[in-house]
């Protein structure tokens, strides 16, 4: 292998390649493109907490006074190992919508989960671009494309901030600790949608 190494080396140097005389290696600088600052952070954790968002993306566990935020699983949606019955017949009543735990909904529309707003990579938002983001709560779609937002998540009030307050919010939400946690998938009235 050291052998690969010296011909390479040996090969760029006879093309007129620069060599560094030191293997020693600065450390990583933050890119400040995709390192956000502190001002941004503090705002978009200012934001989530004044929108509630964690009302229905974190989920609650029984204290000592009653059901509170479980904070070990900060806006990680609706648990993928919750094993939930049927939710109740809405019709000819006044309800228009029924909620377990605060992130399982039913309404006229179906059935919502909240989402896994953390960064994980396979079940949150790690995948998505500032710019999904934004789009998804501009036109109430997820990804900013495909199914739509559904109730009760409030998408519609959310579109009227700032695209820096958006940009906020997604810089914090990327920031926080990444939890894997795989939500339902949506069910609508009248049959399953086309969902990731």
């Amino acid at each position: 292998m050291k052998t690969f190494a010296l011909i390479g080396l040996l090969s760029l140097a006879a093309l007129g390649v620069a060599l560094p005389l030191t293997t020693k290696s600065k450390p990583a600088q933050p890119d400040k493109q995709t390192t956000p600052d502190k001002s941004r952070l503090d705002r978009g954790r200012y934001l989530v907490s004044f929108g509630g968002c964690s009302d229905c993306h974190t989920p609650l566990k029984m204290g000592p006074k009653g059901p509170e935020p479980d904070m070990t699983r900060l806006l990680s949606g609706h648990p993928e190992t919750a094993k939930l019955p049927p939710p109740p017949k809405l019709e000819n009543t006044p309800w228009f919508a029924a909620t377990a735990g605060m992130t399982a909904w039913s309404g006229p529309w179906g059935i919502s989960y909240a989402a896994n707003l953390t960064p994980d990579q396979n079940t949150g938002l790690g995948i998505w671009t500032e710019e999904m983001f934004v789009r998804a709560l501009r036109i109430g779609k997820h990804m900013g494309a495909s199914r739509d937002i559904l109730p009760p998540m409030p998408w519609q009030n959310i579109a009227a901030l700032s695209d820096e307050d958006l940009k906020a919010i997604f810089a914090y939400l990327r920031s926080i600790p990444a939890i894997q946690n795989h939500v339902p998938a949506p069910a609508v009235s009248g049959g399953e949608a086309d969902y990731e």
